[in-house]
């Protein structure tokens, strides 16, 4: 930390000042990223706005990473181990990226700690029944709603973190796929 953060601001940057080259609308462009990516496109799409653009049209956050602090949520302890992603995973993870635990306190680490979330771009949050990280996401679609941006929140039902990946083999991947995809392609042809 803030290393994966700045590559994706510094990734996003150079796609809006290089669009003509990759064929890309400059005034289109989204961000998005699931798990440890849903952090990074909610960071990127905070950094954006403070630093007044490029302007996004949307934020796709999948089972998102979206507060790295604070006291364990329902979901932390109801889903703790035996669903794909366990506590002691997600606590390995916490500690590879940060290089200071006291990071996690910082809302550029943790989106969900932002106190302005006004301004933001629209969002589509999905999160997974047996996730441990479920309660933070759909904590922060609210938290972006109530700041008055357009969100659409989706929980799945009997799904693991993970499951979005899995659009191939899994009918419920598939059908949050197909929402992600949805989603998108409404904010691209704005």
């Amino acid at each position: 930390y803030p290393a994966a953060a700045d590559d994706c601001e510094a990734a996003t940057r150079w796609a809006v000042e290089n669009a003509a080259s990759l064929n890309v609308d400059p005034a289109r462009v989204a961000v998005g990223g699931e798990s440890a990516g849903g952090n990074l496109a909610a960071v990127v799409a905070q950094r954006l706005r403070n630093s007044g653009g490029p302007a996004l049209v949307g934020q796709m956050l999948v089972y998102p990473a979206a507060r790295l602090a604070g006291d364990p949520t329902d979901s932390m302890r109801d889903n703790a181990e035996g669903y794909f992603l366990e506590v002691k995973d997600f606590e390995w993870f916490l500690e590879a990226y940060l290089s200071d635990p006291e990071h996690a306190n910082l809302s550029d680490a943790s989106p969900g700690l932002t106190e302005d979330l006004s301004g933001l771009p629209s969002a589509l949050v999905i999160t997974a029944e047996y996730d441990p990280i479920r309660d933070d996401g759909e904590w922060y679609g609210e938290a972006l709603r109530k700041a008055g941006v357009d969100v659409t929140i989706s929980r799945y039902d009997g799904a693991i973190h993970g499951f979005w990946n899995f659009f191939g083999m899994l009918g419920i991947g598939r059908e949050a796929m197909d929402e992600s995809v949805a989603w998108l392609r409404g904010r691209l042809s704005v």
